[in-house]
């Protein structure tokens, strides 16, 4: 009966560990997408439209 409860201890730690690794993944990624002004976005935003839109077109067959 021990045994059982040693392994719901361990497993408890592992997800613990893990939703804070998760937690410092996110805000890591939330820091660096707040660090761009919004010129920095709005240039982006248009180059990946540019882009899409030259993906999209279907090449010249001659």
């Amino acid at each position: 009966m021990r045994q059982r409860m040693r392994w719901w201890k361990v497993l408890g730690l592992a997800g613990l560990a893990g939703v804070a690794a998760s937690g410092v993944v996110i805000a890591r990624a939330e820091r660096r997408r707040r660090a761009y002004t919004p010129e920095e976005i709005r240039q982006r935003l248009l180059e990946r439209h540019a882009q899409a839109s030259d993906a999209g077109k279907p090449a010249d067959p001659a």
